[in-house]
């Protein structure tokens, strides 16, 4: 018995497998792939498959999942926290977009209810694509990415209204206020049902189906609450897509999010490519071979109008232009939900069969430019941002330099880039220890908040130097820069350096393959999220075996300069002679505080042998008369001494627990 489905899949992977090699190795993005699989194997290309509709449906299953683990990844914390961007950059967006193009097609000689349909068409922009592209560029929790899914979001829940006024536009008659104040009642009553799910419902049903220990079961538990969550969404008239994202939203308040997140990517993968497929399945080749100038010209043009468009409407959350310009770019392609309304449009009449099939070509031709444009956006930011500086910016920065560091202003303090967990950590250990420091942030709702707890805090772009140097950048000992943008951390690696060639600019990164090009850019050290996490498991697993904490870390100690040593090495040329650290291989500069139960308290510098029985040298003592630089051998030592010691990290490691009177002081290095 022939299944033709079967046969349709087995042709679209296959295809897919070669055309995803080829663009592989010319570096083309997967997603331009697989909607050139699309093309070929179309029905208007090699009419390779037959079950188009059958396709189509599994296609929406993977919008589905890929909204889905969306939303088990953003949480509804995350959600509350850009509700302010749903509102006004997501309605900014729409009606702006669609008000200029209503008035662009009445100029063209376009009547009123078709200006109108093609204004909706044009306002909505690509979640699938989007979405991917910033979750493999690891975007999605930047300034950039939690304002562009906000703008989705409103895009996925204004779709609703915009086809029931769809028939009106046509001259269909209905009740369209009874409608929308019907939907806007579904609509509440599914978000009260939501919120109840995460709080008390799924959390205990998850807690049952974990402790059988049954994978399958998990998994089906997982699977039956995104799909029934869809469709009960789109059977009061709702998106589908939006009753994933709220499913994924549920799984993500419950503490086994991760592992239904590992469980259903596979999943998503498989569907989401077929979704790809189908749209480029909708590409009619000879059509845009008969005309393709007005084609890409066109297409040109809605890419241009729509990021223009969506930047002005970010405008008003008080983001930098860089923000703006992101989210811009990251929104100008035509969506896959204008393809569900425009077969809507086709049925009532608004758009002609010679209309509609340029929109089809337009709108895959913009999906298809997405990741090229997304992936280009950082240097076009760059190249934006250099060309405000000008030359008088260069003269600015040039005599601010040289501009003595008063007292009584930003002065030896650290600069804190980013104020997620990683920035809010250095400033309550900066508080703790007496340590000035000031902090950057992009989100306004944070600065405000955190200023009104007293926090140092400012709203800025901190690759713009006139921020910097507002918050002292040329009398800064450390810079630290903490934010999710690998590309934006890069540019403020750059900018940094330039400004200030001596400070001390710590980077955190998120896997260890992006710290050369740090370290090429003037890091002086890069902190990899992916490195640490395996560095602390490893601690945790030697804790459980009872081994020693001195032992441990002195491990952790060898382990890191090993592990750091390894990609320091890398950019030893990049590097200043003042940063002895970086020149001198495996050798640290590192500050010990004697505690009170140190057995070296009321000995003499020259008594304690730090030297002969550790390796290390003292290069200053800060004590209750102050700072003693290169210290003589009879200076004394007391409780809560500070001591600035060079060695090697395993040398300092077994020094420090001297310190702290963990050994006794004739103890030796050896032993």
């Amino acid at each position: 018995m022939e299944i033709p489905l079967l046969g349709d899949i087995s042709v679209i992977f296959g295809l897919a497998v070669a055309v995803l090699f080829v663009c592989h190795l010319l570096r083309i993005p997967s997603i331009v792939g697989f909607l050139l699989t699309g093309v070929v194997a179309g029905p208007h290309g090699l009419g390779l498959i037959k079950a188009v509709h059958e396709v189509e449906l599994l296609a929406e299953i993977g919008v589905v999942m890929l909204l889905f683990t969306i939303g088990i990844e953003f949480s509804l914390k995350n959600l509350l926290r850009v509700k302010k961007a749903v509102m006004v950059a997501g309605s900014l967006q729409v009606f702006v977009t669609l008000l200029i193009v209503y008035f662009i097609e009445l100029g063209l000689g376009a009547d009123q209810g078709t200006a109108i349909f093609l204004g909706f068409l044009m306002a909505l922009s690509s979640t699938a694509i989007v979405l991917k592209l910033l979750q493999e560029r690891a975007e999605i929790d930047t300034p950039h990415g939690r304002t562009t899914l906000a703008i989705l979001i409103f895009q996925d829940i204004i779709v609703v209204p915009m086809m029931l006024i769809t028939p009106m536009l046509a001259g269909g008659t209905g009740d369209l206020a009874d409608s929308l104040m019907l939907l806007a009642a579904k609509g509440l009553g599914v978000v009260v049902l939501v919120f109840l799910c995460a709080r008390f419902v799924v959390p205990v049903l998850l807690y049952q189906v974990a402790r059988t220990r049954s994978r399958e079961l998990f998994l089906l538990t997982i699977v039956i609450i995104c799909l029934a969550t869809a469709w009960l969404t789109s059977s009061i008239g709702l998106s589908f897509a939006l009753g994933a994202f709220l499913a994924g939203l549920v799984i993500s308040e419950s503490e086994y999010s991760h592992h239904a997140l590992s469980n259903i990517l596979p999943f998503r993968d498989i569907f989401t490519s077929l979704f790809f497929v189908s749209i480029g399945m909708l590409f009619d080749i000879k059509f845009l071979l008969a005309q393709p100038g007005t084609v890409f010209l066109i297409a040109l043009g809605i890419l241009t109008l729509k990021a223009i468009l969506a930047g002005v409407a970010t405008v008003p959350l008080g983001f930098p232009l860089r923000t703006v310009l992101l989210v811009g770019l990251g929104l100008s392609q035509v969506g896959e939900f204008s393809f569900i309304l425009s077969k809507t449009g086709v049925d009532h009449g608004l758009l002609s069969g010679q209309t509609y099939q340029m929109f089809l070509a337009v709108a895959v031709v913009t999906m298809a430019a997405t990741p090229f444009v997304i992936a280009g956006a950082p240097r076009f930011v760059t190249l934006v941002e250099s060309l405000r500086g000008g030359p008088k910016g260069k003269e600015r920065r040039q005599e601010a330099r040289n501009h003595p560091c008063m007292l009584g202003a930003f002065n030896d303090h650290i600069i804190i880039i980013g104020y997620g967990l990683n920035g809010r950590n250095v400033a309550r250990a900066a508080r703790a220890a007496g340590i000035d420091y000031a902090i950057l942030e992009m989100n306004p709702e944070t600065v405000r908040e955190e200023r009104a707890k007293g926090e140092p805090i400012f709203f800025g772009d901190a690759v713009r130097e006139e921020v910097l140097e507002q918050l002292g950048i040329y009398c800064a000992r450390v810079v630290i820069i903490a934010i999710s943008d690998p590309v934006a951390t890069r540019q403020v690696v750059s900018v940094v350096r330039e400004e200030n060639p001596k400070v001390h600019i710590i980077a955190r990164t998120r896997y260890s393959t992006e710290m050369k090009p740090l370290y090429e850019l003037g890091a002086n050290e890069v902190i990899p999220e992916e490195f640490e996490t395996s560095v602390e498991i490893f601690t945790r697993i030697l804790e459980k075996y009872l081994v020693p904490r001195e032992e441990i870390e002195k491990f952790v100690a060898e382990v890191r300069a090993d592990g750091y040593q390894m990609l320091r090495s890398l950019s030893l040329e990049h590097g200043t002679v003042d940063q002895l650290d970086l020149q001198l291989p495996g050798v640290e500069i590192s500050s010990l505080r004697v505690s009170a139960h140190s057995p070296l308290i009321g000995k003499t510098l020259v008594e304690t042998e730090l030297r002969q029985n550790y390796g290390v040298t003292v290069l200053a003592v800060q004590n209750k008369s102050g700072i003693v630089s290169n210290p003589e051998g009879d200076i004394q030592i007391h409780s809560n001494d500070l001591l600035l010691v060079i060695g090697k990290p395993d040398q300092i490691s077994a020094a420090a627990s001297l310190t702290k009177g963990n050994v006794p002081a004739t103890a030796s290095q050896e032993d």
